[in-house]
């Protein structure tokens, strides 16, 4: 089974020349999770923006689903990105100006799909996060639980190959975080996506197949869960 994501001997430093990570290799199956942990500014937030195409790595290959990013021109990371790959992070990322319908069906708006289309799997994953009956509704009317709901459904909207997850509960409470978190894992496995979770949470991390921590020399198994 080819892998979703595969990283060879990644390297990348920040301006100044100090090294985030070298060497770095990691393959993620179809449906796995995987968790990272590290310190603070080793590189976490900046190794899911290479995996996303966002960033280039300074030498080192990473293919999604087989295909090397570095083989791509900007359009086609776009291109890729938007049809292959789903996004939750922190801080949401969910418009205001848009009904909590019109978020989730995004992805797929952006992919050109059929209006249909795009509405009844919105509604479909709408309801798949318990919030069936609220597609009508603004942002402004949600708690922070809710909108990161919210964004789990858009990530998933489209059926992704991989999915990258950078602190999905780290603006929540304690308690709050945990039930979003059980539904982020639930939804994760049911969509069958790869998943690359970037998390300062040891309960995050525990839900993880595998947990790696992200060292200068590239990632270190821990133990997962």
């Amino acid at each position: 089974m080819r892998a979703a994501l595969s990283l060879s001997n990644l390297r990348k430093s920040v301006p100044g020349g100090r090294r985030l990570f070298d060497g770095l290799d990691l393959e993620l199956a179809p449906g796995e999770i995987v968790a990272i942990t590290g310190e603070s500014g080793a590189g976490k937030s900046t190794l899911l923006n290479i995996v996303a195409g966002l960033d280039e790595p300074d030498a080192g290959t990473c293919a999604i689903e087989g295909v090397d990013l570095a083989g791509l021109d900007d359009d086609a990371r776009t291109r890729l990105r938007r049809a292959r790959v789903g996004f939750v992070f922190q801080a949401f990322h969910v418009l205001p100006h848009l009904t909590l319908a019109q978020n989730v069906a995004l992805p797929l708006v952006l992919l050109r799909r059929p209006r249909d289309e795009a509405t009844a799997r919105a509604t479909e994953l709408l309801a798949a996060v318990g919030l069936g009956d609220r597609g009508p509704d603004y942002p402004s009317q949600l708690s922070g639980g809710e909108l990161q709901r919210v964004a789990i459904a858009r990530a998933l909207v489209h059926s992704p190959a991989l999915l990258l997850a950078d602190e999905p509960t780290g603006n929540l409470d304690p308690e709050t975080a945990g039930r979003v978190l059980a539904l982020f894992v639930d939804r994760a496995r049911a969509s069958g996506a790869a998943t690359l979770l970037v998390t300062h949470s040891a309960v995050a991390a525990a839900a993880a197949d595998r947990v790696f921590r992200l060292v200068p020399e590239g990632l270190v198994e821990a133990h997962a869960g």
